[in-house]
């Protein structure tokens, strides 16, 4: 079948899915109010607060979720088939990311802005804050690790994407530096930082950069562990500088690459005319880890993502003009990462091969499918260039490029995130020097997610695929679960009906749980005493915040009494979103 017919059917189903059940969502479970006040109105200071027309929102918070997860997980989750791969996008991001996106912004909006885990406390229990921060704090440490490696991978693999990915550093802080003091439009600077980054990628194929030599001089097996270590380095000098400075900018350059990278993928099938080499579905190795439950945390990302809520609540909420926007930022959002996830999963099953025996020597188990899940996206992606005229080498180092860049603001937002996380904990736990020390706080969020990147085992690829990304996916749709529980209570607190909320939200408890149990078992016969413990003390934190996310809803259950910050006039509630709960902007 043509790639481009897939293309063309999801495209159609998304429209319908943002033209429809959006807009039930916004006017029947949601109850968004054009009438209501925002946080971004009622608390304007210029800096966080800042009421921002829906697409500049739209595309700051787009460019901020889609990182390289919904590249990676539909490259690995292929091995499945593309036909279990796709239908679970396209349900997924319809009937399950658009309503978790858009309900963790809209709860949110209505509670001053503040972020998912602080809403837990007020909407579920004192408890409850508590709970989900320490699974957040998993989460973060997992997605810094596996993006780590992911990039380490990239550039051992394609050594003439560095120098384009290094320059756009001193590049992006240039524009931003003009932007700041300038007060003009985003738009040109950031078009000419896309042109002159591409530029160099011509100048990285002259002048490749391989750190092999450095790492056997220095003792370091891997040189992919030499890149982990440096790009630790660098998102923790990037965590401490103000978001206007390099932030910011860098979300300008890679919110136009993301919409380039889909127009190539695109135009490049219909060029191309590739048709899907790849099985319906495939008829796997006995031993494989099983369609259910690891298909739906393998695509986390693309289908829906508990990452999506710390980005949606507190850093989105603070800039939402008017409550109906969230209509368009939150659904719209998980509706272009369903997109992105779509043209990776054709890459990988129409552009990296031409026929069913090439594609099965891709994929033979889960093993390799996990291992080359990222290159294989980068060479599908380079042959749709290819077929648009770009020479296949640059077209390589172009896919490479649009992959670390996503993956390396992933890092960027992640680790600034998992500060602010390191700190609230402190705070609760009284450990005031560590809450208030943001160097401190800095080298507890990156040191113990390099830790983990860094452990031994697991073959050239560690444990970054087929262990720790399911790990990570995991833990992931757990929060992404959560986040909903926290939705589905305060939509039943408003007298509305939450069977839109709830089915996603037991679907995605069910399949986390049962992926958890599956892992830790597999863990234990493994002698993984690391990965081990941490997946039953997320395990157990789970259950523990599903029972009370259970009493709350039972409490909840026909009471229609508005929660705090649920009604328009309530700006006491909402004035309260303050410290730990802005600092997450």
């Amino acid at each position: 079948m043509p790639a481009i017919v897939i293309a063309g059917i999801s495209g159609v189903l998304f429209f319908l899915g943002y033209r429809y059940y959006s807009a039930y969502l916004q006017t029947h479970v949601y109850g968004c109010d054009p009438a209501y006040v925002t946080p971004a109105h009622r608390f304007t200071d210029g800096v966080d607060f800042v009421p921002t027309n829906k697409h500049v929102v739209f595309g700051h918070h787009f460019t901020s979720v889609a990182g390289a997860a919904p590249i990676v997980g539909p490259a690995i989750a292929a091995f499945w088939g593309w036909g279990p791969a796709l239908a679970w996008i396209l349900v997924g991001t319809i009937f399950a990311a658009g309503v978790h996106d858009m309900g963790s912004l809209a709860v949110s909006v209505r509670h001053g802005a503040k972020n998912i885990g602080t809403i837990a406390h007020d909407v579920i229990s004192k408890r409850a804050r508590t709970l989900f921060l320490l699974i957040i704090f998993f989460l973060l440490t997992l997605v810094n690790a596996v993006f780590a490696v992911v990039i380490g991978n990239l550039f051992v693999a394609n050594p003439g994407a560095v120098i384009p990915i290094f320059v756009e550093i001193p590049l992006a802080i240039g524009i931003g530096q003009y932007i700041y003091r300038s007060r003009s439009a985003a738009l040109v600077p950031s078009l000419f930082g896309v042109v002159g980054l591409y530029l160099l990628i011509w100048v990285g194929q002259e002048v490749p950069i391989d750190l092999t030599g450095f790492a056997d001089a220095i003792g370091v097996d891997n040189p992919r562990n030499v890149w982990v270590v440096i790009m630790f380095a660098y998102a923790f000098i990037a965590s401490r500088l103000p978001v206007w400075m390099l932030l910011q900018p860098r979300d300008y350059i890679n919110s136009h690459q993301l919409f380039i990278a889909l127009g190539v993928i695109g135009l490049g099938m219909l060029v191309g005319w590739n048709t899907i080499a790849a099985p319906v579905v495939n008829d796997v190795p006995e031993g494989s880890p099983s369609i259910f439950p690891f298909l739906f945390i393998t695509i986390a990302c693309g289908a829906i993502s508990g990452f999506h809520s710390l980005v949606a609540s507190g850093t989105t909420a603070k800039q939402i003009d008017k409550e109906q926007d969230v209509r368009h930022v939150g659904y719209l959002g998980a509706v272009g990462e369903g997109s992105l996830a779509v043209g990776a999963l054709l890459a990988v099953t129409a552009g990296v091969a031409a026929t069913r025996a090439d594609w099965s020597s891709l994929y033979p188990d889960f093993a390799t499918a996990s291992d080359g899940a990222v290159g294989n996206f980068v060479n599908g992606v380079g042959v749709f260039a290819n077929n648009l005229g770009v020479p296949l080498d640059l077209a390589v180092i172009f896919a490479a490029v649009v992959v670390i860049s996503f993956a390396a603001t992933t890092m960027d937002t992640g680790v600034r995130l998992q500060r602010y996380i390191v700190q609230e904990i402190a705070e609760i736990a009284g450990w005031q020097k560590l809450a208030r020390n943001l160097t401190l706080a800095g080298l507890v969020a990156v040191a113990v997610p390099l830790a983990m990147a860094l452990l031994p085992g697991g073959g050239d690829a560690g444990y970054t695929f087929g262990v720790l990304w399911q790990l990570f996916g995991t833990t992931n749709q757990l929060t992404a679960g959560l986040a909903l529980a926290v939705v589905a209570v305060w939509v039943t607190h408003q007298g509305r009906n939450p069977i839109a909320v709830l089915v996603p939200l037991t679907f995605l408890l069910v399949m986390t749980s049962w992926a958890l149990i599956v892992n830790l078992k597999n863990f234990v016969q493994a002698d993984e005493w690391v990965l081990a413990p941490l997946d039953a003390i997320i395990f157990v934190l789970a259950v523990w915040l599903m029972v009370e996310a259970f009493l709350a809803l039972r409490r909840s259950w026909g009471t229609g009494t508005p929660l705090e910050g649920g009604t328009p006039s309530d700006d006491a509630g909402a004035a309260r979103a303050t410290g730990s709960g802005d600092r997450a902007g």
